[in-house]
């Protein structure tokens, strides 16, 4: 699985506003916590890997509709970028019953906790994509568009659609950034 993704640094007034009126679908409203970890046979950083525990809470019908929130744990590594104009990578994700027992597992293991992101996303369906409105602590807002293929040969269609997408959404690709937020909070140290 290849997950084809573009971030670019956006105002998410000016978007959600070309969202609604590109008949998207709003979807749920997520605060994520994730913490990232180093390997103690590498350094993630430099083999532009990533291993991380994410905890979520989710608000399935936005934030004002006092749904009921739902919490859950996931495991992801996500493996070095393979495509120069999108933020494409291998991920392997599962869910994991307990967040402590897992950190221990890893610490264990003599991975280290390296640093942990905060940000609330916002999801929306948008042309066969996955948008996400992302309001990131310490970094600001960002919209990322994504959309999992099975085959490699699936990624450059894939990223082009994204492009096309972004364009019609106000937004331009060569504003991509493709270093994650992890990476964007450790260089503003």
């Amino acid at each position: 699985m290849y997950e084809v993704e573009i971030k670019v640094p956006a105002a998410h007034d000016a978007v959600r506003a070309r969202l609604t009126n590109g008949d998207a679908r709003p979807g749920e409203t997520r605060w994520q916590r994730d913490v990232y970890y180093d390997a103690p046979h590498r350094e993630f950083a430099e083999t532009d890997e990533a291993l991380r525990i994410r905890h979520e809470t989710t608000r399935n019908g936005g934030e004002a509709s006092g749904d009921e929130e739902t919490e859950s744990t996931r495991i992801t590594y996500k493996g070095p970028l393979l495509d120069e104009g999108s933020k494409t990578r291998s991920e392997h994700e599962t869910g994991v019953d307990d967040a402590d027992e897992a950190a221990g597992i890893l610490d264990g293991l003599g991975f280290e906790p390296t640093a942990t992101v905060e940000k609330r996303r916002e999801y929306w369906s948008f042309e066969g994509f996955t948008v996400s409105l992302d309001a990131v602590d310490g970094l600001g807002e960002f919209v990322e568009i994504e959309r999992e293929v099975e085959t490699e040969d699936a990624i450059a269609p894939a990223r082009d659609s994204a492009v096309d997408a972004l364009e019609r959404l106000g937004l331009d690709a060569a504003d991509q950034i493709r270093t994650s937020y992890l990476g964007l909070l450790l260089a503003d140290e």
